[in-house]
């Protein structure tokens, strides 16, 4: 079973910064491409971005290209997501999870289209990040 805490988020205005940490286990952390998602109130749960086993490639989703960094520690089985000027539609509960081995799947190289994991079952509680004037 693979386990995830996430954790870093709050409450900030709009054009502020947050770093969010996850942490995770049961998995060959480093043999895994990882992946940031976030799902608002009422909406899907969307992928982000995303960083192969290596932190040689990392992808982004237009929403949060040239806002949001994906970085990785694998010595700490940690996944981090530096996020700048947020906005308050960056208002949502955000996952981490793995992707697929070593590299990050094909949905991540079209940063237009919108990515829905529905196969993926052991989410973490998120952490939540609220973006308020």
């Amino acid at each position: 079973l693979v386990q995830a805490v996430e954790s870093g988020g709050g409450l900030v205005q709009p054009g502020e910064s947050l770093r969010l940490s996850c942490t995770s286990s049961g998995l060959n952390f480093d043999d895994y491409a990882m992946a940031w998602f976030r799902q608002a109130p009422g909406e899907e749960r969307e992928g982000l971005a995303c960083s192969s086993h290596s932190s040689s490639t990392h992808y982004y989703k237009a929403t949060v290209k040239d806002r949001f960094t994906i970085s990785r520690y694998n010595a700490k089985n940690t996944l981090y997501l530096q996020m700048d000027r947020l906005k308050p539609e960056d208002t949502a509960t955000y996952y981490c999870a793995p992707d697929r081995p070593r590299y990050c799947s094909l949905t991540w190289f079209n940063p237009a289209a919108k990515y829905v994991n529905d196969e993926y079952k052991d989410w973490g509680q998120g952490t939540q990040v609220m973006v308020f004037s």
